[in-house]
């Protein structure tokens, strides 16, 4: 398993393109017929995916965790990007359609992806932090989501933000979790943006056509960067960073979060005036 070093404010001010790249987006996570897995340092979070064909999947433990099993000292979060799949859990199998999710809790010892049909496979995105505390394996169909509407068609911002995994849904040790759907015509997500240093985040974008991108703005508010982001590509978002981006055309984006609070509104705001 990739290990993604935590990166500081200084070495980050030095950066070029290609070093933010190596260092904050992860790519090659959706590969056919395999589980992919990366460590990032910050907070410890575990970011993958996991592409079921004719066969199941397992998701083993790795050196780097030193742990028996996967879950053992972790809780799991799955949202489905693909098609029909399903999640077995030791030995409880969870139908997940697209943008379904799943929440797995520590100690659960055997999970196994699997697919529908291997000519539409299920693309499930995984992520993970540790936990102290266990909570039931639960799952939450997106149809069954009440979305909140944010933003504004004349800002170009108007999106539905899905909430799963938070303390008002799926109760969870520290991951948070959910879906934001842009609506036709809006580019802007996460707009004016904020950071929160009491927690990371990872944004993996989704449903961006072939020949378009996301450009996510990154970093402190007076001094930001930008990388530029195709389909199924995540973004690491340290605490000290803001987190917006702008599109070219449609997309999706799945946020994730993990830290020391779980509250969803904590957040310190970074008006637009302020940025740089």
């Amino acid at each position: 398993m990739e290990i993604i070093s935590a990166t500081d404010l200084r070495s980050y001010a030095r950066m070029s393109s290609a070093e933010l790249r190596s260092s904050f987006l992860l790519d090659g996570l959706f590969q056919p017929g395999q589980l992919t897995l990366r460590y990032w340092e910050t907070d410890r979070a575990v970011v993958g995916g996991a592409v079921p064909g004719r066969s199941k999947l397992t998701l083993g433990t790795a050196r780097e965790l030193a742990a028996t099993y996967f879950c053992e000292r972790r809780e799991l979060g799955v949202i489905n990007i693909g098609g029909a799949g399903s999640v077995e859990v030791d030995g409880t199998s969870y139908a997940l359609g697209n943008l379904d999710c799943l929440y797995v809790g520590r100690g659960a010892k055997k999970i196994m992806f699997a697919s529908k049909r291997a000519a539409q496979p299920a693309k499930f995105y995984l992520l993970s932090y540790p936990a102290h505390t266990t909570h039931p394996t639960t799952l939450a169909r997106h149809d069954d989501i009440n979305g909140t509407a944010l933003g504004a068609p004349e800002t170009a911002n108007d999106r539905t933000l899905y909430k799963f995994i938070h303390a008002g849904g799926i109760k969870s040790c520290q991951l948070v979790m959910g879906v934001t759907i842009l609506k036709s015509g809006s580019i802007w997500n996460t707009m004016p943006p904020h950071t929160h240093t009491r927690r990371s985040e990872v944004y993996l974008y989704f449903d961006v056509p072939e020949n378009a991108a996301v450009f996510h703005f990154m970093g402190q508010p007076d001094e930001t960067r930008h990388l530029v982001v195709r389909d199924r590509q995540a973004v690491l978002s340290p605490p000290w960073s803001i987190h917006s981006g702008a599109g070219t055309d449609s997309y999706g984006f799945i946020w994730g979060m993990g830290g020391e609070n779980q509250d969803f509104s904590d957040m310190d705001p970074a008006p637009i005036a302020t940025l740089r």
